[in-house]
């Protein structure tokens, strides 16, 4: 897809990634920039940065999403891409509340369900459309450092698949964005100080939106800004058992460093 004159909409479009696509989508040429988010005041800022403008929503309430939808639509007169890029990331495992289990899964799937049933309508009657949605290489692979993490982003990438599957012979596009490492907060934390096993090797927030750049040029489902993952992908494909085995001894070196980060604090 050539961005140029299309309409765009970006969830978690305040920082990070979605703040830099924002960004790419603009500098492409697209006719329309929605910079959704809930901190509005920043997304404001984003959206007078990029020429858009800004809608806050929050992406875990269909209400919203429905509404985000609409008034984009009626500013614009349709929407021809949709980057579900909100997330969020909770480091618990099983000493995680009912609560926040479904605060993860309500903002890293269901916003994803949301966006979907509020903008295929559209798209479908068009006959064209494009989905991005932001998972995660911990949706290919795990993370080992949070459960609620690793089982939400592992339910993006079948949701976004089963998508692509659904309606990609009825002109809708799906891309599924699985990065690594990200130097955003919710990797180095709002101090920017965090360290992580993720660290090494993180990209910036602009190499990824180059990234998805590519992936839509291409039209292609995977987009993975870190070439590694696929690699990674393929050991797991090959030796299921033999791959648990690296994970876990993974998990204990990265358990280890967050302790000596915590001990910094």
């Amino acid at each position: 897809m050539d961005i140029k004159n299309k309409v765009v909409v970006v969830t978690g479009g305040a920082s990070g990634i979605g703040r830099a696509l924002c960004a790419m989508f603009a500098q492409q040429g697209a006719r329309g920039v929605v910079v959704a988010d809930r901190q509005i005041e920043q997304a404001q800022i984003v959206a007078r940065e990029v020429g858009g403008f800004a809608v806050e929503v929050d992406v875990s309430c269909e209400a919203d999403i429905q509404r985000l939808v609409q008034t984009a639509t009626e500013h614009f007169g349709q929407i021809d891409v949709f980057c579900s890029n909100a997330g969020i990331m909770i480091r618990k495992e099983l000493d995680a509340s009912s609560e926040e289990w479904r605060r993860i899964m309500d903002v890293n799937l269901m916003a994803h369900v949301y966006a979907a049933r509020a903008v295929v309508p559209q798209m479908l009657e068009r006959g064209e459309g494009y989905l991005i949605n932001t998972a995660s290489a911990a949706g290919l692979l795990t993370q080992v450092d949070s459960a609620l993490y690793a089982v939400s982003k592992h339910a993006a990438v079948a949701l976004a698949e089963w998508l692509s599957i659904a309606y990609g012979d009825k002109g809708i596009r799906v891309s599924c964005l699985c990065p690594q490492g990200v130097r955003t907060p919710m990797l180095l934390g709002e101090t920017g100080m965090r360290q992580s096993f993720l660290t090494d090797g993180a990209l910036t927030a602009e190499e990824v939106a180059q990234a998805v750049l590519q992936g839509m040029q291409t039209e292609q489902f995977l987009i993975l800004p870190h070439a590694e993952v696929r690699d990674f992908m393929a050991r797991k494909g090959s030796d299921y058992d033999r791959w648990i085995r690296g994970m876990r001894r993974l998990r204990t070196s990265a358990l280890e460093r967050n302790s000596q980060e915590a001990g910094k604090t």
